[in-house]
């Protein structure tokens, strides 16, 4: 078998089957994180949703990521009975956006076109085939969704092969097998999958597999074994009813465990846990720590038998290395636990310092604390970032704040309407002199930026770019009441298209909200300060072991 019909090809629905998971609703700005961080990972293709469906996926379309290597991709329809594919407005809205590649879904099971199209099936038929012919002569790449495939393999073995067929010869580069209803078997998804290979290549043929039956992960393994060479699913397994393949096992699994090739490098591979945690965060969920791979859990090792033959040799109950996809081992007696993935993280903030450092160890037991309390530096890596400098490297004195009030009215206005106007009063000793500002917002939180704006532009007006793009909240003691502990989660933005999140925790939202501000504005400006330093000019503030 040649190295081209090893290699797996692994296309992204998290944008949009991972939108119909109950409860998520991606904004304009989530998309583009996520698409920005599967990017990064190395995943081929990125289905960014259904233009001409809803606002936010026309938006996405309209100013799409600027991906450095996945082919961005448009998902649709094929024609409606009775219409021609150039004169079709649904099919016309994908083939018209900035994605040069398309998917677009058809039925395959005779069932869904008597009662859902209400149409024959030669039609069905013919417009797949019509609508991937003109895809493909405007696009670059054009696959075909089939529908509850297995299913209609089932019913009509030779109606879902003509399907198929119409796709390909129509010039379908992908020809993709649903298993929509999640209710299809491996045994069975590998022989389906062998005799369709007898008349589409493998290596044109792909694999979506839904969750009902928890064989999504199996379901997919089965079909890439019986020749299929394209891989659909989603981070953490989002996705309808009960989601969708999981890529999140399902890549480390068939780069570690097999020998295919996924194109994705060791070091993409290390940001597995990351990108997991990251989009648990931008959902405001916790991460589930039982989950293969990157969960707390899966290389966890309480008191007892276990701890110490896993001291001795971590292959007596590890199955591989957790480094390898961004994860560690979490150990209650070793103090050595985390150690290199807190190195490989202070790498990706640019922090060189050697390993036997001793200041490291001291690192390691700060972050597990702080985690321990409820700080998520996963979904934080500029507050993560903030932490190691002040410790290993020491943190220049920006800005010190010596007190703030907030307060919130709830009145009503001249115009007898009910509103909510907060306000903030801020004492700031920026660069040596102190200042007192009052500022106003929507919320508290705004109220409070504004304060701390007027004092600091005056000495820093590298910041008058910076935007607070996103605000999370959760609650990580709800038994407590209204005394509970709240994590804040901020993003912020500047001109430069930088993107970075800070986090704070406090039993006061007000507190945990300042905390993760004052981390953003101090991020910002340090890296201002690292450029000055690199252009040759002295950097801005005083040096300082805390802020």
């Amino acid at each position: 078998m040649s190295a081209d019909d090893k290699r797996i090809y692994l296309f992204d629905t998290t944008l949009r089957d991972g939108a119909q998971t109950r409860g998520v609703d991606f904004s304009v700005r989530d998309k583009t994180t996520i698409a920005e961080a599967l990017d990064a990972l190395g995943i081929d293709y990125i289905e960014g949703g259904w233009p001409g469906a809803n606002p936010t996926d026309d938006a996405f379309f309209e100013a799409p990521p600027a991906l450095k290597t996945a082919k961005f991709t448009a998902f649709g329809m094929t024609r409606r009975p009775g219409r021609s594919a150039e004169n079709d407005p649904g099919l016309t809205a994908i083939l018209t956006t900035k994605a040069r590649t398309v998917c677009m879904v058809g039925k395959t099971w005779d069932f869904h076109v008597d009662i859902a199209l209400e149409t024959t099936l030669e039609e069905n038929i013919a417009m797949i085939a019509d609508s991937v012919a003109l895809a493909t002569r405007r696009l670059d790449e054009v696959m075909f969704d089939a529908e509850h495939f297995f299913d209609g393999y089932k019913a009509d073995r030779g109606f879902a092969l003509d399907c198929l067929r119409a796709a390909f010869d129509a010039g379908a580069r992908w020809v993709v097998l649903c298993d929509t209803n999640g209710g299809t078997l491996p045994d069975d998804v590998h022989r389906i999958v062998s005799d369709v290979a007898q008349h589409i290549p493998g290596t044109h043929l792909g694999i979506h597999a839904h969750n009902d039956t928890e064989n999504a992960v199996a379901n997919s393994l089965a079909a890439v074994e019986a020749g299929v060479r394209q891989v659909q699913g989603t981070i953490n397994g989002l996705g309808e009813r009960c989601g969708n393949a999981n890529l999140i096992s399902l890549i480390p699994t068939l780069a570690l465990k097999t020998d295919y090739d996924i194109g994705i490098s060791p070091a993409q591979m290390e940001r597995l846990t990351s990108v997991s945690h990251m989009l648990d965060e931008l959902l405001n969920r916790s991460p589930n720590r039982s989950q293969a791979y990157v969960g707390e859990g899966a290389f966890s090792h309480k008191g007892g038998l276990h701890v110490s033959a896993v001291q001795k040799d971590p292959r007596t109950y590890e199955h591989m290395d957790p480094v390898l996809v961004g994860n560690r081992r979490h150990v209650v007696v070793s103090d050595q636990a985390g150690r290199s993935n807190i190195l490989a993280r202070l790498a990706d903030a640019g922090i060189e310092i050697g390993a036997d450092n001793p200041k490291i160890g001291r690192l390691v037991e700060d972050v597990k604390a702080r985690e321990h309390d409820g700080y998520a530096y996963d979904g934080a890596e500029a507050s993560f970032e903030l932490l190691a400098r002040k410790l290993l490297l020491g943190l220049p004195r920006f800005f010190t704040m010596d007190s703030f009030r907030v307060e919130t009215e709830r009145r009503y206005n001249a115009r007898g309407s009910l509103t909510t106007v907060s306000t903030a009063m801020t004492k700031l000793d920026v660069a040596g002199k102190s200042y007192l500002e009052a500022g106003e917002g929507n919320g508290p939180v705004d109220a409070l930026d504004d304060a701390m704006r007027k004092a600091l532009l005056l000495a820093y007006p590298e910041l008058a770019d910076m935007r607070l793009t996103d605000y999370k909240v959760r609650i990580l003691t709800p038994q407590e009441g209204t005394a509970a502990v709240t994590r804040v989660m901020i993003e912020s933005t500047d001109d430069s298209g930088l993107r970075w999140s800070t986090v704070g925790i406090s039993p006061n939202i007000i507190e945990a909200s300042y905390e993760a501000l004052r981390d953003a504005i101090y991020w910002k400006l340090l890296r201002h300060a690292d450029s000055d330093r690199a252009d040759g000019r002295p950097a801005d503030g005083r040096p300082t072991d805390g802020r």
